[in-house]
C-alpha cells in the first residue's frame, strides 16, 4: 500500500492509498489546495474548517452538474442511437421497394420488348 504526504490549506496531511496511485492524489490535493487558496483570497480569513468545506461543496456542485451533463448526453446518445436504427430500416425498406420496383419495370420492359419484337416480323 503506497503513502503520500500532501499540504492543504497550510496543513501537511500523510494520506494512505493503493500502490501508483500517488500521483493522482498528490494532484488531487493540489486542485484541493488551490481551491482553498482562491477561495481565502476571495473571502478572506475565515476558518480553515469553513474554507475547506466551501471548496468541497464547490467540488460536489462541479462534479453534480458534470453527472446531469452526461446523463444528458448519455439520454441523446440513446436517442440517436433508436434514430439510427429506425433510419436503418426505413432505408433497408426502400431499398427492398426500389429493388421490387426495378424487378417489375424490368419485367414490363421484356413484355413491351416482345409484344414490339412480335409485331415487326
Amino acid at each position: 500500500m503506497g503513502q503520500v504526504t500532501v499540504t492543504v490549506a497550510e496543513k501537511i496531511y500523510r494520506i494512505a492509498c493503493n500502490d501508483g496511485q500517488e500521483p493522482h492524489l498528490i494532484r488531487l490535493a493540489a486542485e484541493l489546495d488551490k481551491k482553498i487558496n482562491e477561495m481565502r483570497t476571495a473571502f478572506g480569513e475565515i476558518g480553515d474548517s469553513r474554507l475547506v468545506v466551501m471548496a468541497a461543496i464547490t467540488f460536489m456542485d462541479e462534479r453534480e452538474e458534470i453527472k446531469n451533463k452526461l446523463n444528458a448526453l448519455t439520454a441523446d446518445l440513446t436517442s440517436l442511437k433508436e434514430d439510427r436504427t429506425t433510419i436503418e430500416q426505413s432505408n433497408s425498406k426502400t431499398e427492398t421497394e426500389i429493388a421490387l420496383a426495378i424487378v417489375s419495370a424490368a419485367a414490363r420492359i421484356e413484355e413491351i420488348a416482345k409484344r414490339l419484337g412480335g409485331s415487326g416480323e
